[in-house]
């Protein structure tokens, strides 16, 4: 089983590396250096850790309503609000935000699957947690 920082790190590294990789898939993307790309990564792990819950719960019955596809509006501005916080990330619009977390939730499905592989125990913190959770 590995640690809690091992898993952090993996995570926020993946993050990073979609990020990057969507940069290059998605016109109006862009990072100026490593450094913005690893903030820009942090920053969006810890705002989709914290702040995206709320605004999912707030918005519930219109993600009902629009049966969740309104999780790609918040997905999109979660990316925009990054973007405005982190200098050297910038996002050029509402719809290639949309475009690009889209393609940044692909992405990272892909390599989290691929590191899965490799790593042994990667994913098994959030399957112990699941578990616990609906004991």
């Amino acid at each position: 089983m590995p640690d809690t920082l091992h898993v952090f790190a993996l995570h926020w590294g993946l993050t990073a590396l979609s990020m990057w990789l969507v940069s290059l898939l998605v016109h109006g993307i862009r990072f100026d250096g490593l450094l913005s790309l690893v903030a820009a990564a942090g920053l969006l792990g810890f705002v989709n850790a914290c702040v995206r819950p709320l605004l999912i719960l707030l918005t519930l019955p219109l993600t009902v309503l629009s049966f969740g596809a309104f999780l790609l509006v918040i997905n999109a501005l979660m990316l925009q609000f990054v973007s405005s916080l982190v200098r050297g990330f910038t996002v050029r619009g509402f719809w290639t935000a949309v475009v690009a977390s889209v393609l940044m939730t692909l992405v990272g499905i892909f390599l989290e699957a691929l590191v899965a592989g490799i790593e042994p125990g990667f994913g098994y913190m959030e399957w112990e947690w699941l578990q616990a959770t609906f004991r």
